[in-house]
């Protein structure tokens, strides 16, 4: 199987000629499926540019949202609206909403959204003010005060929804790949070569998340945990152990473009940039 991977496309900002040299280089490489970790673009956008992909590749996309992609409304209101899009076409798998995906019999695929939850840095001594405050309707009409334990309920929520996924996964799969839009440590969380700082790290990593991939991976002396995600716009590779990589890719305004190219076989992932 043959995978094509996407982050932070931001359709939004993408002129038709950008839109066209990436289908033009998805439909090039002949993919089997898509994957992409999220802010595909913003609001009601998301659902009708997920349409567009799938009706121009005409393959499976596999996806989770990014923060961006919950603007101009409420988290709960358009992660509904996805899965109900979703469950309506064949061909768009919201991963946050499914159940692992068996690719073959050594490889399963899961993923979840991921948010900055305000467990890794210095919250409230940092200065850092993401435009998510102002345009998802959860924090835009919350007191600044509740900001806090509402980042990390939301990261609470996503580490619980991936554990159970990654228990039933790594039961019966070698390898799990593993699809999340906010890096899940520190040490994934790039930015111009240099991993995060303590004012960044409360919005750009999803430590809950990090904590169960460490629990899985202790959990399954055998298995093998592969994670994909983006956010930062910067890429990456940090190896947590021996069996534990989490690829962080880089992206651009306006120019979107496949981040990596994997292989799914009977001996497990391979990425080719």
């Amino acid at each position: 199987m043959r995978l094509a991977w996407l982050t932070d496309p931001h359709f939004n900002h993408c002129p038709l000629d950008a839109w066209e040299t990436l289908m033009g280089e998805i439909q090039d490489g002949a993919p089997d499926a898509l994957l992409i970790s999220g802010d595909i673009s913003e609001g009601e956008d998301v659902l009708f540019q997920l349409r567009l992909l799938a009706d121009e590749l005409a393959i499976p996309i596999h996806f989770v949202l990014g923060n961006h992609d919950f603007y101009h409304g409420s988290i709960d209101a358009k992660r509904a609206a996805v899965v109900a899009g979703c469950r309506r076409h064949p061909l768009l798998n919201y991963l946050t909403d499914s159940g692992p995906i068996c690719l073959n019999d050594s490889v399963a695929l899961v993923g979840e959204d991921g948010w900055g939850d305000a467990t890794i840095g210095d919250f409230e001594g940092s200065p850092v003010r993401l435009n998510d405050f102002r345009w998802i309707d959860d924090f835009r009409l919350a007191p600044i005060g509740s900001w806090k334990p509402m980042l990390i309920e939301q990261g609470r929520q996503s580490a619980a929804r991936l554990r159970g996924k990654l228990v039933s996964a790594m039961a019966t799969h070698a390898s799990v790949l593993v699809v999340t839009h906010v890096p899940p440590f520190r040490e994934a969380c790039w930015y111009l070569g240099r991993t995060t700082d303590d004012w960044w790290a409360p919005f750009f990593v999803c430590g809950q998340v990090g904590e169960v991939l460490r629990e899985a991976i202790e959990a399954h002396p055998a298995g093998r945990l592969e994670v994909l995600c983006g956010h930062t716009h910067n890429g990456g590779l940090a190896r947590l152990g021996d069996r534990l990589n989490v690829t962080t890719a880089g992206a651009e305004y306006g120019r979107p473009e496949v981040a990596a190219w994997l292989t799914v076989d009977a001996t497990g992932i391979r990425r080719q940039d």
